[in-house]
């Protein structure tokens, strides 16, 4: 089983990024009537793949979507205490990081 951090900044972005040999289009935002960050998935042709998944600790982010053929888990781990924070505005890729595991 491989880990890798995600590199991000405490920023709205859109990235490409390769995960296990899969070219992904990535756009972090933040929702503020929320008050937490969100992330939509695209495949390398810019296909919307998964939009708005709020990025929330302690679980895999994408394991509703399994049957998009997602070959890992994406996990939001934060460093601040508890354990369960949700990153906020300026903590995102500071204490809070997304993990992809295969």
């Amino acid at each position: 089983m491989a880990t890798v951090e995600i590199p991000l900044a405490s920023r709205p972005q859109r990235f490409s990024v390769t995960l296990d040999g899969v070219q992904y289009q990535m756009r972090l935002y933040w929702l503020d009537p929320a008050q937490c960050w969100a992330l939509d998935i695209a495949d390398r042709f810019s296909t919307p793949l998964v939009n708005g998944v709020p990025l929330v600790t302690g679980a895999d982010l994408l394991r509703q979507y399994r049957y998009l053929g997602f070959g890992g888990h994406m996990i939001v781990v934060s460093q601040i205490k508890p354990p369960d924070t949700v990153p906020g505005w300026t903590d995102l890729g500071v204490t809070g990081h997304i993990f992809w595991v295969s």
